[in-house]
């Protein structure tokens, strides 16, 4: 609480963190010091996501091994490695079953990681009415970025430059075995099952 900035009626105060979701004592820490506030989650394909989270480390550390042999415990029998984290976060259903203990699904907004980029000013009004606020940020506001693979966002006042994601993001996943990523998804499906059964909505990842 004393980290947070002062906020006056009429104003949220928002913060953003991604390691909240897959932390265990974050549900119960965050009840016990604000029990209504409302909750934003942006979520993509497991698969996906698995890789990306492999090449933002791969930039950090070139040394690290290749993605094939982190997410196997044994790669003969094709056993996935739920343990590393790449793989772990993206079991949204055993995380979300602990924020479920604390928050009531009504609470909680799910985005939707593709939509965001096919859709942006489309998730943008789930979030604005979620918060309660006028839809103040529209179609007009977003350009498509060839460069990037994603929408940047136009500022108001025409002078300035436009915000796009900084350089950590859209890097080029690196070439994954089409047989890792087939035994991925097989691995990950009855978890994206649960979750849609869990949040009532279909993210249409299989």
């Amino acid at each position: 609480r004393n980290v947070m900035p002062k906020t006056l009626d009429g104003q949220i105060t928002m913060e953003k963190t991604p390691s909240y979701f897959v932390t265990n004592e974050a549900p119960r820490r965050i009840h016990s010091m604000a029990k209504d506030t409302k909750l934003i989650v942006v979520v993509r394909n497991p698969v996906t996501r698995a890789i990306s989270d492999y090449t933002q480390t791969l930039s950090k550390k070139p040394e690290i091994p290749t993605f094939e042999v982190l997410a196997f415990k044994n790669r003969t029998l094709g056993l996935i490695d739920a343990s590393w984290s790449a793989i772990r976060i993206g079991i949204y259903a055993l995380h979300l079953e602990n924020w479920l203990q604390y928050f009531p699904l009504s609470q909680i907004l799910f985005v939707s990681g593709e939509r965001l980029i096919t859709d942006p000013a489309g998730e943008m009004a789930k979030v604005q009415d979620f918060l309660g606020l006028k839809r103040i940020v529209t179609e007009k506001h977003f350009y498509f970025n060839k460069t990037k693979g994603f929408p940047c966002l136009k500022k108001p006042e025409d002078s300035s430059a436009p915000r796009c994601l900084g350089k950590s993001k859209g890097r080029t996943h690196p070439r994954i075995d089409p047989d890792v990523i087939h035994r991925l998804r097989k691995f990950y499906k009855p978890f994206n099952v649960m979750f849609y059964q869990m949040t009532g909505q279909d993210f249409q990842w299989e």
